[in-house]
């Protein structure tokens, strides 16, 4: 499980370190932006990662969730290129498939990924969207062949999201 949870760390090299991140009623605050997710069932345990605003994991599956916002020094750069940050560090990268949506009135980009960390295969959803000059990444990893048994609740987390005014 060390493992998956290090997929998280590598994720994102958009995002920075953050501190003063607060995670409370699921609306996640840190300096200069404020946003609320979908719930998740029992069974994810939240764990703290550097880089992350929040992640988490059920243990033992290989599978874990997370969600970013940078709002500093990102790229203004199309959600394609800044999806394909996300995947540095992988190897044998194979995209199944991308596609636009949209998520809290913006155009989002959803994309699904067979790739390798250190050898182990291991399926990516990623979804990349941009509001109120942040960029939102939201990430699903799961071991080969078994995306679908949480995929559910990565829509449910994106279904709930919604930029606020930070305060």
């Amino acid at each position: 499980m060390i493992r998956y949870i290090g997929v998280l760390g590598s994720l994102f090299v958009l995002a920075g370190c953050h501190r003063g991140v607060r995670f409370e009623n699921h609306v996640v605050s840190k300096e200069g932006v404020r946003y609320r997710l979908g719930a998740l069932p029992p069974g994810w345990e939240r764990v703290k990662l550097p880089g992350n605003d929040v992640a988490w994991f059920i243990e033992d599956t290989g599978h874990a969730l997370s969600v970013n916002a940078t709002c500093r020094e990102h790229e203004d750069a199309p959600l394609d290129v800044l999806t394909h940050h996300l995947l540095e560090g992988f190897t044998e990268r194979q995209a199944v498939f991308h596609r636009l949506e949209v998520v809290d009135e913006r155009e989002a980009l959803r994309s699904h990924y067979l790739a390798k960390l250190d050898g182990v295969p291991v399926e990516l959803m990623l979804l990349v969207l941009k509001k109120d000059r942040c960029v939102f990444d939201f990430s699903y990893v799961s071991p080969l062949g078994r995306l679908d048994s949480h995929l559910a609740e990565l829509d449910a987390m994106v279904l709930g999201f919604h930029s606020e005014e930070a305060s």
